[in-house]
C-alpha cells in the first residue's frame, strides 16, 4: 500500500471516528452527564418493569456496539501507523482495496471473515 492509499484510509478511520465520537455524545446527552440522562430516560413512573427492562437493555446492547466499533477503528489506526494495515490478521495475504473502502476497519479478507463468521455465528 502506497503513502496516499494509507493517507486515504487514515482520514476515512478518523472521519469515522469523529463521527462515532459525535453520536456517542450525542446519545448520551452531550454536556448533560450520563447519570442525569439515564434518570430522566429511565426515571418515568409510568412505564412497566418490562418495559424499563428491555429499554436498558437495548441502550447497553448499543453502547457495547459502539464501543466495540470505536475499538475496531482504533485498532485500524493503530495497524496503519505499524505498516501491517491492509493486512488479513489470519493469512496475512492482501486486503483488496475495494474492501477496505467498504469497511477500513476490516481486519481480514473476505475468505477468512467468512471463514470466522461460519465458525462462530452471531
Amino acid at each position: 500500500m502506497n503513502k496516499q492509499q494509507n493517507h486515504d484510509f487514515e482520514q476515512q478511520l478518523t472521519g469515522m471516528r469523529a463521527a462515532l465520537l459525535a453520536q456517542i455524545a450525542e446519545q448520551r446527552g452531550g454536556a448533560v452527564s450520563r447519570v442525569e440522562v439515564a434518570a430522566d430516560h429511565f426515571g418515568h413512573p409510568e412505564d412497566s418493569g418490562a418495559q424499563l427492562a428491555t429499554e436498558r437493555e437495548l441502550e447497553f446492547a448499543l453502547g457495547e456496539r459502539e464501543l466495540a466499533e470505536l475499538a475496531a477503528i482504533d485498532a485500524a489506526l493503530a495497524r496503519l501507523r505499524t505498516g501491517s494495515y491492509g493486512e488479513c490478521t489470519d493469512c496475512g495475504k492482501h486486503i483488496p482495496a475495494a474492501r477496505l473502502h467498504a469497511s477500513p476497519e476490516a481486519l481480514r479478507c473476505i475468505h477468512c471473515q467468512e471463514k470466522e463468521e461460519n465458525q462462530h455465528p452471531v
